[in-house]
């Protein structure tokens, strides 16, 4: 039977978390096959369909790949959302010959709020997140405020990085698997805060993009980066093979 801290999960709930344990302990490793609808069921004393959906729910969760007729795999850890690439800013910033450097505003463990709660799709008993607000700068010009908050019990130890010596997405990419993306693009006014920090000439819109990340099913951060409409853009090149 299926062990489990919340006897009252949905079954499907539960092997879905039978499967990501075995892929977070190295049992499954990326490309590695799965167990079948009916293994799942001899094992764990489920319906087929409860099985099935469990499956269905991790293959579009970005967790696990199913090819008809072959079988379900682990899928390849995805760095790529459908706007842009996640990266560290540092990096991009460095390649372009430029120096890097950054303020930080804040980084700290804050009491949950319903509203983070909501984005960041915890449960009741989890009480506090960790919230980065960074500047990031492009030769000593302000590029970009990261606001971001993180999954205390998915990154345990972000709280005690060094962010003169590395950046959040740095970190992070760096010591939790990427398994889906969600990137959001708009633009809006900046708050008082948002427009000090980038210090913004008045009545200029801020650039937002919104990235949520996650990692083994789990919401791992939520991060929403401005930047001033003046002096930023956004550019994806799509090229098909012929």
């Amino acid at each position: 039977m299926i062990n489990a801290d919340n006897s009252i999960a949905p079954l499907y709930q539960k092997v879905k978390d039978y499967i990501l344990k075995k892929i977070e302990s190295g049992e499954l490793l990326p490309n590695s096959r799965v167990p079948s609808e009916n293994e799942l069921v001899a094992k764990l004393k489920v319906s087929r369909m409860t099985a099935n959906r469990a499956l269905k729910e991790l293959a579009a969760e970005g967790i696990l790949t199913r090819v008809a007729g072959v079988g379900t795999f682990v899928a390849e850890a995805q760095t790529k959302g459908h706007l842009v690439e996640v990266r560290n800013i540092a990096e991009e910033v460095r390649e372009r010959g430029h120096s890097y450097s950054n303020i930080v505003v804040t980084h700290e463990s804050v009491t949950l709020t319903s509203a983070v709660a909501n984005k960041m799709e915890l449960p009741n008993n989890v009480k506090s997140v960790y919230h980065t607000l960074i500047v990031h700068q492009e030769d000593g010009k302000m590029l970009q405020v990261e606001d971001r908050y993180v999954n205390s019990q998915a990154a345990p130890e972000y709280i005690s990085i060094d962010l003169k010596q590395t950046t959040p997405a740095a970190y992070l990419l760096a010591n939790v698997p990427l398994h889906k993306v969600e990137h959001t693009v708009r633009a809006a006014m900046p708050s008082a805060t948002i427009k000090k920090l980038l210090q913004m000439d008045d009545n200029v819109p801020c650039l937002i993009l919104d990235r949520r990340t996650w990692s083994s099913g789990k919401l791992v951060s939520v991060a929403h980066l401005y930047h001033s409409a003046q002096s930023f853009s956004l550019t994806e090149t799509i090229q098909r093979d012929s």
